[in-house]
């Protein structure tokens, strides 16, 4: 099955989006559930039931979602975000090695790709590798000063950002 979505489909993908509470995710997570429950093959489904877990905090089922939606022939743009979440979940659940083979995957696939050099950069980081973090932030930076691909992910970044600015707890 390929990634795309007829237009029913993708208005209800995005009815989840508009509805979303970050305090409260799980009429989310039932709503992406349930568009899967109906259509269990689809790609673009298996990566939403997975973002929606991921906000909520339950990387460990996020995690199955993100494996399953790349294998049910996710491709294109949303392949490129779910590798990006799948990676940082991973980095989350301590597993760095394999969040970086997941991002050497996608830098191979989107090699132009700013969102895959900051989440590469952020692994690097928790893996004590900062001096390569630091060489993929300013590359984002410095190439693309004035726009990035990182859409929805700036504010979780900036939360990310004051999260390492005030330090990490023991």
């Amino acid at each position: 099955m390929t990634t795309g979505a007829t237009p029913e489909l993708a208005e209800a993908i995005q009815r989840g989006y508009d509805r979303r509470d970050r305090a409260d995710t799980a009429p989310t997570i039932a709503h992406f559930e349930a568009l899967l429950a109906e259509h269990p093959d689809h790609p673009v489904l298996a990566y939403e039931v997975g973002g929606a877990y991921d906000t909520a905090g339950e990387e460990e089922t996020a995690r199955g979602h993100y494996e399953r939606a790349p294998a049910l022939g996710l491709d294109g743009d949303v392949l490129r975000r779910c590798l990006c979440q799948y990676a940082s979940t991973l980095r989350w659940l301590g597993e760095l090695d394999e969040s970086l083979v997941v991002l050497d995957r996608a830098r191979r696939e989107f090699p132009d790709s700013d969102s895959v050099r900051v989440f590469r950069a952020l692994t690097l980081n928790d893996a004590q590798r900062s001096d390569e973090a630091l060489a993929a932030l300013l590359t984002v930076v410095t190439v693309h000063a004035e726009a990035t691909d990182l859409g929805g992910w700036a504010a979780g970044l900036r939360g990310l950002a004051q999260w390492l600015a005030e330090g990490r707890p023991d």
